[in-house]
């Protein structure tokens, strides 16, 4: 039997509610401008690391935690910029080498997939991106002059990160093996696994979840790092950093973005929960 759902607290409740659980509440009215702004459920996601049993260890407050969840705010910025790097490259490259391999529309040809390739689920997933989109100049160019027929270099603008992700998957292998060499000099399964960390991450930032203390789905394969970091925020970085195309700009643009933003906020950030080395600086630098 499913328990009933809770009843809405007030703010005074929810505040109320932290200082029974051990957090230290300085300034209320500063945590009701905040519970007001952000939402008392999405804020205590960032209590995790400090809970004790039913409450809060010993010196947890209300000023660091938000901070904490300041800190994630910034940090999904700096790191959704990387993916779009990441992903304009992707389409760039992807369509490039299959359109001249398999011509203009070679993807809509079954055959020219592996054996595991979901045809009928590909083409419903590019179906909906062109109506989605279908406002768009150069959706409403074919669809009017073409008779909806896209070329790849064209429908590719069209893929999100995960169908890039499930692209490069369902290639024949030949065809990943020299993807992968040309494009990062790594092995096909490593770059099948990079694809699958930065989709998940590429999500999260883009629904604003947390990434401050999470366990991350998808393992980095090909990185050396401990077991438990693989499942961490630094397993998502590090694959993150393998599929950077520019080592100039993520050198001079998105690592001193991370410096910066982990200075401001370094008394409040523990970097065990999210599983950062001590010299993750140097281990970031292409």
């Amino acid at each position: 039997m499913a328990r009933e759902t809770k009843r809405p607290t007030t703010y005074s409740e929810q505040i109320q509610i932290l200082k029974e659980r051990g957090c230290i509440i300085s300034d209320e009215g500063f945590c009701r401008d905040k519970l007001q702004a952000v939402n008392y459920y999405r804020l205590t996601a960032y209590f995790l690391p400090f809970k004790s049993g039913n409450g809060y260890i010993e010196g947890t407050n209300f000023e660091r935690v938000y901070r904490l969840y300041e800190f994630d705010r910034k940090l999904r910025a700096v790191l959704f910029s990387a993916v779009e790097e990441i992903e304009i490259y992707l389409r760039s490259r992807f369509a490039y080498f299959y359109a001249h391999k398999y011509g203009a529309t070679g993807y809509l040809n079954p055959e020219n997939f592996s054996n595991k390739h979901q045809h009928e689920k590909f083409i419903a997933n590019i179906s909906r991106e062109i109506v989605s989109n279908k406002q768009a100049l150069f959706v409403k160019h074919h669809l009017e002059n073409y008779d909806g027929i896209f070329p790849m270099w064209v429908i590719s603008e069209l893929f999100t990160f995960g169908m890039l992700s499930y692209f490069y998957n369902d290639l024949k292998i030949q065809d990943q093996k020299q993807l992968a060499n040309e494009l990062y000099g790594t092995t096909y399964k490593n770059l099948i696994s990079w694809l699958r960390c930065c989709t998940d991450l590429r999500n999260i930032c883009a629904h604003y979840g947390r990434l401050y203390y999470r366990i991350f789905p998808a393992i980095p394969a090909g990185i050396d790092m401990g077991a438990a970091a693989k499942r961490r925020l630094w397993g998502a970085i590090m694959a993150l950093c393998s599929l950077y195309p520019e080592r100039d700009k993520w050198n001079g643009e998105i690592l001193p973005s991370l410096e910066a933003l982990f200075e401001e906020y370094g008394e409040d950030v523990e970097l065990y929960h999210i599983a950062f080395p001590q010299d993750w600086k140097k281990r970031l630098r292409k």
